[in-house]
């Protein structure tokens, strides 16, 4: 295996899957199987979801709702889709850990970065909700922070794109894909990865980003047994 601890970001939207708002099922049941099939090799598996398919802080002041407040109403949003995806792992037969950046006893575990990697090392599925428990903080700058915290070795960033192009390919038919990049050349290229907190996090720790098409079964599994899926992006 080219991965044996990761990272998986998942984005609110992915989850709505045909839907306009909220949760499909049927998209939610494919992720657990598609999870499944990595931890069933051994990989410890820590996933980091979004929750733009409920609420999106940064959207809160065109509706006159503090910007602070707004954050804070989009992390409760994510540890409504990690509670989802909690239950959905579990069950497909999966031990799972809920951890919230904010504190909520009655749902989840508050972060603790010892704890989460105790629970990673006894075969566990850790799930970080609530972002980092501030405003300003993109999920993305979450998984990022939480991928370097544990000691992951890959950040993989599930969309529903297979990697990073030079335009929008669902817009410009012309664009073409990256099989590699560096962190510079993205800088460079202004390429819409991840948020600048969230790629600089990496980049400064030589963290790797894999982008790839999570909705496309066996892509994730492929990946870590090291075939080249999607975009990688790396310090070299």
């Amino acid at each position: 295996m080219k991965y044996n601890r990761i990272l998986l970001k998942l984005s609110g939207e992915a989850l709505m899957g045909e839907k306009n708002y909220g949760i499909d099922s049927n998209r939610l049941q494919q992720y657990a199987h598609e999870i499944k099939k990595v931890k069933d090799l051994g990989v410890e598996v820590a996933i980091v979801i979004g929750g733009g398919n409920i609420f999106r802080g940064v959207q809160a002041e065109k509706t006159g709702i503090d910007r602070v407040q707004g954050d804070y109403m989009g992390m409760l949003a994510t540890l409504i889709n990690a509670m989802a995806l909690q239950s959905a792992l579990e069950q497909d037969g999966m031990y799972t850990r809920l951890m919230s950046g904010i504190k909520v006893e009655s749902v989840c575990e508050p972060f603790i970065r010892r704890r989460a990697i105790r629970h990673l090392e006894k075969g566990r599925i850790v799930i970080f909700g609530a972002g980092i428990g501030n405003p300003y903080f993109t999920t993305d700058s979450t998984a990022s922070l939480r991928a370097i915290e544990i000691e992951a070795d890959v950040v993989l960033k599930g969309t529903r794109v297979d990697g990073v192009y030079t335009a929008d390919p669902e817009k410009d038919k012309n664009a073409k894909k990256y099989s590699t990049l560096s962190f510079q050349e993205a800088y460079q290229k202004n390429l819409n990865i991840m948020d600048m907190t969230a790629f600089t996090l990496c980049q400064e720790n030589n963290l790797p980003i894999v982008v790839f098409d999570m909705n496309k079964s066996g892509n994730l599994e492929k990946i870590i047994a090291g075939e080249e899926i999607g975009t990688l992006i790396t310090s070299n």
